[in-house]
């Protein structure tokens, strides 16, 4: 009987050791303990993964051959085939629709009372509807106010106004994180720029309406959340000329089953083969895999039989999602994209290599204006951290960068040879692409690999825009639910 008992009483004791362990996590290196006021209240997060922001779909990155896929007709020699690899990334499922971004425009109004310029900035240019031999006045009143077209893609936004529209949008998700995880209260009370700001609060100068901040293990009292807790996501952005493109082909599709490296086909459009309708024997064969125009006159067919149901632009979930599930890579609007334009040729390159890992034109290296003591000297009438152009004493301390404004570095110009903006060409350092063909395209254009560009403070009906997130951590995402935000992606009502 003792002998049983004393069997038992080393079970409890190693047991008890066991979960001592668990929770007493000690560092690999120095042994001493995480998560442990006692031992200085380092702290070692028992992290998820990133979550998925409203909208977005994860695309595992890879490489794939960016460029023309098909015969350059117009003889532009602007996209050159070469290989690339893309990080992955997070890219949204839609098109921003006029509701998103009424959404937007709303909250300037509400929020930015001592300053209406801000929301007259933003509202889009309802007048590219207009036409002089074309009767497209409605449009002009309706296409993005009337709630007929809430669920149809914004147009009218310039690259500027979507990049601000981004900004925006990434302060009202982290703000939303931080009032679900119950450490803000709802504050409809904002006004100018006591507004929640990302940088802003996590350089301590916007405190907010808090409800119950984090404990704190270094002084065993409570502090502010931590970009490195965790909990707040990265900034959403347009996406890169080359994300775009690897998202729009979705090429992994064409591995079928097989899981393998192997991809002995490219695609010209965002599936597979060349027609414009889907061709397998099931409920969607032979319809429109994207809105277009199908030829002289020809916008969406004859009447009672429409083929792609659309004179002008879809809603932003029409038609079937290619293989990573995005909607309308292919049609519909065209849509903006991170990268300044400059033709990519052999003679543009001759003296730069261009990088192959995450490819990307138009970096402006910023950094915060910090006092002396390397505090933020303080926030804008917006509410925005100060913000400028790194100096020229920080490059001269960086070994790996040496221009803080890269938009024209290695483009081919020199002293003797350039662009010469309005004399030979229309391409300067504010030139943005687009990427997409568009209602108003002929199929042509439906290729991901085309490319077209548009100054940045310019705006069509014709170009929308989708945003993007950089994803941290592993390439696959996480290896549950986890990373879910709060049961995935907001749902729309479609027809």
């Amino acid at each position: 009987m003792i002998k049983n008992f004393n069997i038992v009483i080393m079970f409890l004791f190693a047991g008890l050791v066991l979960i001592s362990c668990r929770q007493q996590e000690r560092s690999p290196t120095t042994g001493w303990a995480y998560n442990d006021q006692e031992w200085g209240g380092f702290e070692k997060l028992d992290y998820e993964g990133q979550v998925t922001g409203p909208n977005l779909v994860l695309i595992p990155g890879g490489t794939f051959t960016m460029g023309l896929t098909d015969e350059d007709v117009m003889f532009q020699w602007n996209n050159t085939p070469r290989r690339v690899t893309v990080s992955s990334f997070y890219m949204d499922e839609t098109e921003i629709a006029n509701i998103d971004y009424r959404e937007y425009v709303y909250w300037l109004n509400r929020v930015y009372e001592s300053y209406p310029e801000v929301y007259r900035d933003a509202l889009p240019d309802t007048l590219v509807w207009r036409e002089e031999l074309a009767y497209n006045e409605p449009f002009v009143e309706t296409y993005f106010r009337f709630p007929a077209y809430d669920e149809y893609p914004v147009v009218g936004v310039s690259w500027e106004q979507a990049t601000r529209y981004a900004e925006w949008r990434t302060d009202r998700v982290n703000e939303y994180l931080l009032i679900e995880r119950g450490i803000l209260n709802p504050n409809p009370d904002q006004r100018d720029e006591d507004n929640f700001n990302t940088e802003s609060y996590l350089a301590g100068m916007y405190e907010g309406s808090v409800r119950e901040n984090l404990p704190d293990l270094r002084t065993g009292g409570e502090r502010r959340v931590r970009f490195e807790d965790g909990i707040l996501l990265p900034s959403y952005r347009l996406p890169t000329e080359a994300e775009w493109e690897y998202a729009a082909m979705a090429l992994h599709g064409l591995q079928g089953d097989r899981g393998d490296e192997l991809l002995t086909d490219r695609r010209i459009f965002p599936w597979d083969g060349t027609n414009m309708r889907y061709q397998r024997r099931d409920r969607h064969q032979g319809k429109m895999l994207a809105n277009f125009k199908h030829r002289g006159g020809d916008y969406m067919g004859v009447s009672v039989a429409l083929n792609d149901n659309a004179a002008i632009p879809a809603p932003v979930k029409s038609f079937l999602p290619n293989d990573f599930g995005l909607y309308n890579m292919a049609g519909n609007v065209s849509e903006w994209v991170k990268d300044v334009y400059r033709p990519l040729t052999t003679e543009t390159l001759r003296d730069v290599d261009q990088n192959d890992l995450n490819p990307f034109r138009g970096n402006i290296f910023t950094e915060v204006v910090k006092d002396e003591d390397g505090r933020p000297v303080g926030r804008d009438s917006l509410g925005r951290l100060e913000r400028r152009v790194v100096t020229e004493r920080h490059l001269e301390e960086r070994p790996n960068y040496n221009v803080a404004d890269a938009r024209d570095y290695g483009d081919g110009d020199s002293e003797f040879v350039h662009y010469a903006y309005g004399e030979h060409t229309l391409i300067n350092n504010d030139s943005r692409v687009i990427k997409g063909g568009s209602w108003a395209d002929r199929a042509y254009w439906m290729s991901p690999s085309q490319r077209r560009f548009m100054d940045q403070g310019a705006s069509s009906r014709t170009v929308g825009f989708r945003l993007a997130m950089t994803r941290t951590g592993g390439p696959e995402g996480n290896d549950d639910d986890a990373g879910k935000f709060f049961g995935g992606s907001s749902e729309r009502r479609f027809r």
